[in-house]
This record gives C-alpha cells, structure tokens and sequence, in this order.
C-alpha cells in the first residue's frame, strides 16, 4: 500500500465500519468524549478481550462517574467491579491510585497531556493516546496488536514494535486522519483481517492491500 492510498482505505473502511459487529463498537460508546471513562476503559483493556472489557466497563460506570467515587471504594471492592479483566488486581491497585492523583493533583480532571497521561500508573502510550483522541478529541494515533500488525501486512511500514509503527504513521498519515486509525483498523482485525487466516476475499480494501506477512 502506498501512503497515498491512506485517505481513499480510510473512506472506504468508514464506510463498511457499521456492517461490521466488531467488540470495539461496543467499546466505542463506552468513551463518548470523556476522558475519564476513556482512561478506565483503556486501562481495563489492556491483556484482556474487548468483550469482556465491554462488559466489565459497562457494570464499572454504573457504580463509578468520577475520580471521586473511585476514592470512595476500597481496593477490594474495586477488584470485585473489574473482575474478570486481566490482572484485575494489579489494576484495581493503580485505579486507586489514579483516584487518588486526579482528585489531588488534577482538580478531579484527567490531564490532556501525553506527558502529564503517562505519569498516571499503569498509563503507556497505547492508553494515553486513546485518552486524547476520543476521550478529548485530539489528533493521536493509538497503536495496538491489531493496528501494528494490520499496516505491517499492508505493507505500509517495516516496524517492529508499536511505538516505532506509531512513529512512522505520524509521519505518513495525514493528521486528520490520525484518531480515525484504531477503530477503524482493530474492527477490521477483529472480523476480517484475522492474525492467521485473514478473509482476503471479503475484505473491502483488498486491492490496496500488499499482504506482506
């Protein structure tokens, strides 16, 4: 793929996004610009299914709406809210903690911030730029398994690491563009273009597509 088909793949995937039932539509309408559901939502997300993370996200806001709230817990409950996510326990500890430095430090706000996002424990890129583009609606490009392997097979980049695949996007996709990848990309991952046996066939971009791995 050349970087001059980006903005035509994107329209095109835009387009057949909604025929997909892909879990990422449920996780979208979890963050719906607010960074503080987008912050817990990406933390929880992390080691674990999008199906489970829909639906620990979903029972976790019907207790929580704030910092605030999350300092009325204790670890323990916190726990028992997350569970079943991946390491649930390590995550209920930086929760509260998270809690506990918005509330102190922030004024109960989550930092717009890349820098100030991975202070925040348990916070790497993947999960602060997905704070700033749907939770604030900046333009960041979030890199996950999905995304890396997606553009690598395309053929558009060489990388090996997410952070370099992020690096090179930024220099190829036009800024516009940037919050667009994600959705678009993992819902594409999570339905046709699977890790061994993709569905080239029914795939919307598979003329672009230089199937490199």
């Amino acid at each position: 793929m050349r970087k001059e088909d980006i903005p035509k793949v994107i329209e095109i995937l835009k387009k057949e996004f909604p025929k997909w039932n892909a879990p990422v539509v449920h996780m979208i309408s979890q963050h719906r610009r607010d960074p503080f559901r987008t912050l817990v939502c990406a933390l929880l997300s992390t080691r674990t299914k999008d199906e489970t993370t829909w639906k620990v996200c979903k029972r976790f806001f019907e207790r929580v709406k704030s910092p605030e709230d999350l300092l009325k817990l204790s670890e323990e409950e916190i726990r028992n809210l997350i569970y079943p996510v991946g390491f649930y326990r390590v995550k209920a500890k930086q929760l509260k903690e998270i809690g506990r430095i918005l509330v102190e430090k922030y004024k109960g706000n989550v930092p717009d911030d890349i820098k100030e996002l991975l202070k925040l424990p348990g916070v790497g890129r993947k999960v602060a730029n997905l704070v700033l583009s749907k939770g604030y609606g900046k333009p960041a490009i979030v890199v996950d398994v999905h995304v890396h392997r997606i553009v690598n097979r395309w053929c558009l980049v060489k990388t090996k690491t997410p952070e370099e695949t992020e690096r090179k996007l930024m220099e190829i996709v036009p800024k516009e563009l940037w919050s667009d990848i994600n959705y678009l990309l993992v819902a594409l991952g999570q339905t046709i273009c699977l890790p061994r046996k993709p569905k080239c066939e029914e795939c919307p971009i598979n003329d672009y597509c230089g199937k490199c791995i």
